[in-house]
C-alpha cells in the first residue's frame, strides 16, 4: 500500500534592473521581510506561467525569458509533505511597477544593500545563489518534534 504524500508547489522570480532587484516588504503573517515576489502555482498552470503570474499581480510587471536557478524544498517526513519552490531570475519586463500590493510595497534594492535587510532565512539563504553561474538545489528536513529546521542540503550545479 502506498502512504499518501502531500506536495505542494511555489514559484520565485528574482526580477533584475542592474544592480537592484525587485523587493516586497512583506509585514503580515508569519513570514515577514523583504522578499521576491512569487506565490502558490495554481492548477494545471506550467510552472513557469505561475511565477509569471505572481510577479504580475504582486508587482504590476510582466516578465520574460526566465532563467530558472534551481529548486528548495521543505521536506516534513512526520507529516509527509514536501514543499517545492522554483527559482527563476530575469532582467526582461515591461510595465509600471504598482504602488502596493497584498503581499507589500515593491522596492528596487541595490543587490549589495539587500542582504542588510530584514528578510525570511529561506530567502537569505538563497538570495546569492541567484546570481551565481548555474543552478542550485536545496534541501531542507523538518525536525518536526523541535518545530524547526533539520538537516539541510545545499548543492550547486
Amino acid at each position: 500500500m502506498s502512504e499518501q504524500i502531500t506536495y505542494k508547489i511555489w514559484t520565485v522570480c528574482m526580477v533584475q534592473k542592474g544592480d537592484e532587484v525587485l523587493l516586497l516588504n512583506r509585514q503580515h503573517d508569519d513570514f515577514k521581510g523583504f522578499i521576491p515576489p512569487g506565490g502558490k502555482v495554481d492548477f494545471p498552470e506550467s510552472i513557469a506561467e505561475g511565477a509569471i503570474r505572481e510577479v504580475k499581480e504582486e508587482t504590476g510587471l510582466t516578465v520574460r525569458n526566465l532563467v530558472y536557478k534551481g529548486l528548495y524544498e521543505y521536506v516534513n517526513p512526520v507529516r509527509k509533505k514536501r514543499y517545492m519552490i522554483y527559482n527563476y531570475i530575469t532582467d526582461d519586463f515591461t510595465g509600471e511597477l504598482i504602488e502596493h500590493s497584498k503581499e507589500g510595497k515593491p522596492s528596487w534594492i541595490k543587490i549589495s544593500e539587500a542582504m542588510h535587510l530584514p528578510m525570511q532565512h529561506s530567502i537569505r539563504r538563497r538570495f546569492p545563489l541567484f546570481f551565481e553561474e548555474g543552478t542550485f538545489e536545496i534541501h531542507v528536513e523538518w525536525d518536526e518534534a523541535n518545530n524547526r529546521e533539520g538537516d539541510v542540503s545545499i548543492k550547486r550545479t
